[in-house]
């Protein structure tokens, strides 16, 4: 990718659109929770990933250069560890989360139950299946085909993050830094529905709502550094977007072997948003940037 300088008037106009657009569509979808029609609030909130593209076009940004091509040859070991890394990441959190409070994890259906309606379980049976078979379902859509499906959605939150404010901010800040400062940005980007539904958190714990914006900057300093290091590397806005459709298609499989009832905990766990949760992909984080850090060693004939 050519060298990228910092414009500092257009990174404002960028940060203007895609937080005021967003806000507003979030203050839409808190309404729309609020009398009931969850199904639509659901796919406004999806809709809503692409306005950092739509910020990227309204304040003058280049989308030509972004890096279209996939290019598979070069890139297909990235592209595995885009589409496999996250599932084996929210495991391992996971795993860390139930090791830490065993008497959460739950193979019954107890917090579907409680999520989705006490008669969830007897509709599964009705299918034919049984609540193991659930869950190896759910599994396996998460590693085949559910991050391709969910990687068109991601793409139009990668184009505006890491496409092109983390290169602006990291020309700015330093590779360091700019990281840092993106992921605080990129969480930031989501406080409204902490605020007012209590996204990913819910809103029975102490602090609320500050305690869970503070703790989902941590998984999006950390996510933002994975999928910036895989489009740095491919040189391809797919392969962030691939990541970035993985987390959020294992992001929530914890959940479906959690008990019910787990409350203030979901701040900790089991998905990988939560401060337990989360040291596996916040230690790859940090390891990868003391790397991109560190002086290059000479080598004697170059």
């Amino acid at each position: 990718m050519d060298q990228i300088q910092f414009e500092k008037g257009r990174v404002i106009r960028f940060l203007a659109w895609t937080f005021g657009l967003a806000y507003l569509i979030q203050l839409g979808v808190a309404l729309l929770a609020e009398r009931g029609y969850a199904v639509v609030a659901q796919l406004v909130m999806a809709g809503m990933m692409f306005v950092p593209t739509l910020g990227v076009l309204l304040s003058g940004g280049r989308l030509k250069t972004i890096g279209w091509n996939p290019r598979i040859k070069q890139n297909w070991k990235l592209f595995l560890v885009a589409w496999f890394s996250p599932a084996v990441l929210t495991f391992l959190g996971a795993a860390l989360y139930f090791l830490v409070f065993p008497g959460q994890f739950d193979l019954t259906g107890a917090y579907l139950s409680e999520a989705a309606g006490q008669d969830v379980l007897a509709q599964l049976e009705a299918q034919g299946l049984s609540y193991p078979m659930y869950l190896l379902i759910q599994v396996i859509a998460c590693v085949t085909y559910a991050p391709a499906i969910n990687a068109l959605a991601g793409l139009g939150e990668e184009i505006g993050w890491r496409g092109f404010l983390y290169p602006q901010l990291k020309a700015r800040f330093g590779s360091v830094w700019g990281r840092v400062l993106g992921g605080l940005i990129w969480s930031a980007w989501h406080w409204p529905l902490i605020w007012l539904i209590g996204y990913e958190y819910g809103t029975d714990y102490f602090g609320f709502p500050v305690v869970g914006m503070l703790v989902f900057c941590v998984f999006c300093f950390a996510g933002g550094v994975l999928c910036d290091w895989l489009y740095t590397r491919g040189r391809s806005i797919w392969l962030p977007a691939v990541f970035h459709g993985s987390i959020n298609a294992a992001a929530t499989l914890p959940l479906v072997v959690s008990s019910s009832g787990i409350g203030t905990a979901r701040l900790l766990g089991p998905v990988p948003n939560g401060l337990l949760a989360v040291l596996p992909t916040l230690l790859l984080a940090i390891l990868l940037l003391r790397r991109d850090a560190a002086p290059a060693s000479p080598v004697d004939g170059l």
